[in-house]
């Protein structure tokens, strides 16, 4: 796991496109290699932020579900 996080993006209690929209705007600001924290609660999230990541080519480093959190820590890709 990372050792620091460098962006919080809090979605909880938004739903669908909402979430992956505040990462999409976390990562614009986000240097190279940033590790950006999301902490959502819309299930549909889990989808969303996978998709996203493999779209994109940032990197699911990790993802927990707890019994209604759900947290990813994604790492920005290196732009070339």
């Amino acid at each position: 796991m990372p050792s620091e996080v460098q962006k919080v993006v809090d979605a909880k209690g938004l739903i669908c496109p909402e979430p992956v929209m505040m990462l999409h705007s976390a990562v614009r600001d986000a240097d190279d290699g940033d590790v950006i924290k999301v902490l959502a609660t819309d299930p549909s999230t889990e989808r969303d932020i996978t998709r996203f990541c493999d779209f994109l080519g940032h990197t699911l480093v990790e993802f927990s579900k707890g019994d209604e959190l759900l947290t990813f820590l994604i790492k920005k890709k290196a732009e070339s």
